[in-house]
């Protein structure tokens, strides 16, 4: 039976754990965060133990979910690695490239899991969107939200843009070759070469009046126009989708379906959804898009 923690007392960490209480083959045992009546809060609604003492809560649980905000990412995720255990963190991975490249290393070098919380993989995986045989040539993206309190430190390129831009590196199947952007710290627009013909623009916004999520992906023989909110797409190409994917069990439950792979790859079952390595890649296009902005 794994003991399983949640760093980060808020709504995504309370997601975290009612996922890893449902889970078979693991127990909710902690819940940190560093104002102890919130974690109080979300550990008696679990049966867990509440911590706001990071050391206390580490050595309470074998794996533990990061749900903090961005900036603790890199210093709370490197503490648990070297503490042994296995390590889920919320997008992004961290909040700089070294820091994101050294919870990989410290995470090979114990011999433990880590996963990144990039959910939008698993709809894909769902849709079959991964297992086409042509690559892409164009990618259109677009996220909009509303204006919210959330995730103040950092900027909608690395809240928001990210989902889009960790699909489009498994799409092209490697990373960019360049950036161009312009935009604030709440909407950005970016274009994006992923080179060998394949190149995409990158819509993200934080201030706008209505949510939006949407993605057209262009192949040689056709497109599919996917919207996330619905969830549906339509697909213009000769490609077998799975048009009923919204109703599979992971496209009913994409982050219970993440949490899982996550489990299972602590136990020595297969890998994460999304691994410290591609958190890592998704990250650094990310801040390569931040640059290319200059806000």
């Amino acid at each position: 039976m794994f003991k399983a923690g949640v760093a980060g007392a808020g709504v995504f960490g309370g997601y975290h754990a009612g996922k890893y209480a449902s889970l078979p083959g693991v127990r909710l045992a902690a819940v940190y965060d560093h104002d102890l009546a919130q974690a109080q809060a979300m550990a008696q609604r679990f049966g867990a133990e509440a911590f706001d003492d990071l050391d206390g809560f580490l050595a309470a649980v074998d794996l533990v979910t990061l749900a903090t905000p961005a900036d603790t990412h890199g210093p709370i995720g490197l503490k648990a690695l070297a503490a042994g255990r296995h390590l889920y963190v919320e997008k992004p991975l961290a909040m700089a490239v070294a820091e994101g490249r050294a919870l990989v290393e410290a995470a090979r070098a114990a011999g433990r899991a880590l996963a990144c919380g990039h959910q939008e993989r698993v709809v894909f995986s769902a849709m079959g969107l991964f297992d086409l045989p042509e690559r892409p040539v164009r990618i259109e993206a677009v996220r909009r939200g509303l204006p919210s309190p959330r995730c103040r430190e950092v900027s909608c390129v690395t809240d928001v843009m990210i989902h889009d831009l960790d699909l489009a590196l498994v799409l092209a199947g490697g990373p960019a070759v360049g950036a161009q952007a312009g935009g604030s710290y709440d909407e950005v627009v970016a274009e994006v070469d992923f080179g060998g013909g394949l190149s995409g623009r990158f819509e993200a916004s934080r201030i706008a009046e209505r949510r939006e999520r949407t993605m057209r992906v262009e192949f040689p023989s056709g497109a599919v126009e996917i919207d996330f909110l619905a969830p549906s797409f339509e697909n213009r190409t000769s490609f077998a989708l799975d048009a009923a994917f919204a109703e599979t069990p992971a496209g009913r439950d994409p982050l219970g379906t993440s949490v899982a792979a996550f489990v299972a790859a602590a136990q020595g079952r297969g890998r994460p959804t999304v691994t410290g390595e591609e958190g890592a890649a998704a990250l650094e296009l990310a801040l390569q898009v931040e640059a290319a902005a200059s806000f």
